[in-house]
């Protein structure tokens, strides 16, 4: 590992463009690439860089067998060969090989994906409450503990409880909606969480319960040990099996299970983290009719996983935290503005 920390991975490819994803992969996942280049530039290397793991991709066989040779001689790294050449980013199957390369890298490396700790959830507690908006003329107040007409997901991992409560902090009370709130977390830190995110927040945050259905006003915590899901009443159920995928809760898997019961009311934020959880459901939960939000690069602690449900196609806007509160809003103004035109044409 290198003195700052990171895994460091050395990257060899005759093909130039896979190089680049590669490296544009590992850096998603928190590698630093202490080499990136062509077989000849690595045998003319002296001494050999110092890695945790060699990753490589050729397409000359004959390249190939002498690459391995000379690492297995020349380096005491371990060797990831013969992965499938990374696809263009954006397509399709691009997220399942990024899943597929981070499965190995775990395998090989551990535990790659970083979480906040306790002192940066405490120093949270003494950021200022950021201001709030008031509440639009055209939306009535909800009545917080009925039933959540819309739900909106919000699912984070690296730097996500800085920028939730940052959201949260700017919404108004009397929303007519409720959050569920996928945090890849240490589960001995969600105590902590609840506690800090819901300081000056309008919106009450809590653990799920089992039999509990989601409410106005509320942001339910997904624990991280086991799945979760909804039955066909609206009610939280607590399944037997962990959440698939490395890091809990599965933010895919809490799209797909919220999404199948709320249909086009149920919505997302995906904000600060790494890796890419929430790449694959995003795109169906869009075909739900659902909106699809992510925050920006830029105020992210780590913008890979917003950026990778961007690459995606399916989300409509792009924002900081304070932004994408404004533009719930003025979604919701919106909406329900429309509702009154629609009463008004029935009646």
């Amino acid at each position: 590992m290198s003195e700052a920390g990171q895994w460091a991975v050395g990257i060899v490819s005759d093909n130039p463009l896979q190089r680049r994803r590669l490296q544009d992969a590992a850096a998603k996942f928190g590698l630093a690439s202490a080499f990136c280049g062509a077989p000849e530039r690595l045998l003319a290397q002296s001494p050999v860089p110092v890695v945790d793991l060699w990753l490589v991709v050729m397409e000359d066989e004959d390249a190939d067998a002498t690459v391995l040779d000379f690492l297995l001689e020349a380096s005491e790294a371990p060797m990831l060969f013969g992965l499938d050449p990374a696809p263009k980013p954006g397509q399709s199957h691009y997220v399942s090989w990024e899943r597929r390369l981070q499965d190995k890298l775990e395998q090989a490396l551990g535990p790659l994906e970083q979480l906040d700790n306790e002192n940066s959830l405490e120093q949270l507690d003494q950021t200022p409450p950021a201001q709030i908006q008031d509440l639009p003329h055209w939306i009535t107040p909800a009545i917080p503990g009925t039933p959540a007409e819309y739900i909106w997901i919000l699912g984070a991992s690296l730097g996500g409880p800085a920028a939730v409560k940052a959201f949260l902090d700017c919404l108004p009370a009397g929303l007519p909606v409720g959050f569920v709130y996928a945090q890849h977390i240490d589960g001995n830190f969600t105590e902590v969480l609840t506690r800090v995110l819901g300081r000056h927040a309008h919106y009450q945050l809590k653990q799920a319960e089992v039999g509990a259905t989601l409410k106005t006003g509320e942001v339910v915590l997904l624990p991280v040990e086991r799945e979760w899901t909804l039955n066909e009443q609206g009610e939280l159920v607590e399944k037997t099996n962990a959440w698939p995928g490395p890091y809990g809760p599965s933010i895919d898997q809490v799209l797909l299970n919220i999404g199948d019961h709320y249909g086009d009311r149920c919505n997302a934020i995906l904000f600060s983290g790494m890796g890419n959880d929430g790449a694959v459901a995003a795109p169906l939960l869009k075909a739900y009719g659902s909106r699809v939000w992510a925050q920006d690069s830029a105020s992210c602690g780590n913008s890979a996983m917003p950026d990778s449900v961007v690459a995606t196609g399916c989300v409509s806007f792009v924002g900081n935290p304070e932004q994408l509160a404004r533009q719930l809003v003025k979604t919701l103004e919106a909406i329900c503005l429309l509702k009154r035109k629609h009463q008004r044409d029935s009646a």
